[in-house]
């Protein structure tokens, strides 16, 4: 009979070591700080992405650089996580490619309803203050639920919004470099 937690480690080992023969060592370091979400040290990376300290050090710099990642800099280390632009981002690109300009048009406008409805509803201007409102014995209640659903609609909101927005400067041409001087145009972002 054979161990298969024996098995699974060589099965490891194999995926581990295609991966490093596949990709480069930037890619690596990517894909690491992809699912870095709390800050890890440039070593804790490295050793994930199979490089060097100093090779992950440099990428990283250079993905610091773009915006994908952000540091937490102390006395003693500098600890990298994922961004939450390159969050953002990432979910507006997939809002994009779900759907139309016109459907996400049509949520935001949806959405901007139901928080005015809400601010209307209970005299309060954010979920926040909702929140501040509401006794502790209120969360799991009706008013509970109507809290996690304007945090959740606002948040969504901003999604959308910024999946607009970046579609409009796609369109425009901001991001690939390609800016066409469109004198005519709104050039204020949807916010």
């Amino acid at each position: 009979m054979t161990d298969s937690g024996a098995e699974a480690g060589e099965l490891n080992d194999v995926v581990l070591e295609d991966w490093v023969a596949e990709t480069t060592p930037f890619e690596r370091v990517h894909a690491v700080i992809r699912r870095t979400y709390d800050p890890q040290s440039a070593s804790e990376i490295a050793e994930r992405a199979r490089v060097s300290p100093t090779t992950a050090r440099k990428h990283l710099r250079g993905l610091v650089d773009t915006g994908a990642v952000a540091t937490d800099e102390t006395e003693t280390a500098t600890r990298y996580r994922r961004s939450e632009t390159a969050i953002v981002t990432e979910h507006a690109e997939a809002l994009l490619s779900e759907h139309s300009t016109d459907e996400l048009a049509s949520a935001i406008a949806e959405m901007k309803a139901q928080i005015r409805s809400w601010r209307e509803e209970y005299d309060v201007e954010s979920p926040e203050a909702f929140a501040r409102a509401l006794g502790v014995d209120d969360a799991d209640t009706e008013t509970g639920q109507v809290l996690s659903e304007w945090q959740t609609t606002r948040r969504n909101l901003s999604l959308a919004q910024a999946a607009l927005a970046i579609d409009e400067a796609t369109q425009r041409g901001r991001l690939s470099g390609a800016d066409s001087d469109d004198s005519d145009a709104d050039s204020s972002a949807v916010v």
